[in-house]
């Protein structure tokens, strides 16, 4: 049904390895770069951050020999230098066919005529202003990840205050400290907390489950938040009132999230903070989601 059909727009500098070019871009101008391009055309990109999660999500749609899930390519390359990308989605038998190149302005604002349920993209700006449209989006991070994983099935990681959920009360936890947040938990643990901005991501994500099952099921989720009991059931009760299943839920209590977000072996994390993005990504894939109280 196209109603369950999960699309992700992503930038090229997400998807794979542009650093290298990028740096002509910086320090010899748009010139230079686009020779440098034009040159390389034939010269495979190395994958990106977010490569894994693109390659596992379009192995979903081999599973079922259905459309699940589009990946819609968002670049700042004009349609002459973005041939390298196509050329290298080609070599690495991506099933990308539709994109979009802007000559260096932000393509940001094709995100929701491709109705996308996800932007992954390298600039902070992009990402903000996709938040701000309320589309669910996150910086891909530079991160300490491997072009291959050893899991086959799709594992996706979740922080909960400021991402799944509103950032009311992480905003009492800035503002009045740890023992104000306990006691406001402890008050509305059977009143459900407000959405965030990946609540809709993760409906379509879970529709998506639903199509393959429980057992073996390609797809596997995980919360992964810094709270701990008392202050875990007004997280469980709220995706419950949602009526959404999540398949692991980690109450760290403030320990880094990185060893945890490895063990769990998640091909993406996404979390508003960013200390806790960089204990993630000494270990996986991660997206910062600039949403809420510890980004104003």
């Amino acid at each position: 049904m196209a109603d369950k059909r999960l699309v992700v727009a992503i930038s090229s500098r997400a998807l794979f390895n542009l650093d290298e070019s990028h740096q002509i871009y910086e320090k010899e101008g748009t010139q230079a770069y686009c020779q440098y391009q034009i040159e390389n055309e034939d010269t495979p990109l190395q994958p990106g951050a977010a490569y894994n999660l693109v390659k596992k999500l379009l192995a979903l749609n081999k599973i079922q020999d259905s459309s699940h899930v589009e990946i819609i390519l968002l670049s700042r390359n004009s349609s002459d230098t973005g041939l390298r990308i196509f050329n290298s989605i080609q070599h690495h038998q991506l099933e990308i066919t539709r994109a979009v190149f802007t000559s260096g302005s932000s393509p940001y604002c094709y995100v929701a005529p491709f109705g996308a349920n996800l932007f992954l993209s390298t600039s902070p700006e992009d990402v903000r202003k996709a938040l701000d449209a309320g589309i669910a989006a996150a910086t891909i991070l530079p991160s300490n990840v491997g072009a291959e994983s050893e899991n086959e099935q799709l594992r996706i990681a979740f922080d909960g205050d400021s991402v799944l959920f509103s950032d009311e009360s992480e905003r009492i936890y800035k503002e009045q400290g740890l023992q104000a947040f306990t006691d406001n938990e402890q008050q509305t643990a059977k009143s459900p907390l407000n959405d965030g901005p990946f609540k809709d991501f993760l409906i379509a994500l879970n529709h998506l489950q639903t199509e393959f099952g429980e057992e073996e099921s390609p797809i596997r989720t995980a919360l992964v938040t810094a709270r701990s009991a008392p202050a875990h059931e007004r997280v469980i009760r709220t995706l419950r009132s949602w009526g959404i299943r999540i398949d692991e839920a980690i109450f760290l209590g403030g320990m880094p999230k990185g060893p945890f977000l490895k063990s769990f072996g998640a091909d993406i994390f996404f979390d508003d903070q960013e200390g806790h993005c960089d204990s993630a990504r000494e270990h996986v894939a991660t997206g910062h989601v600039p949403h809420g109280i510890a980004n104003e």
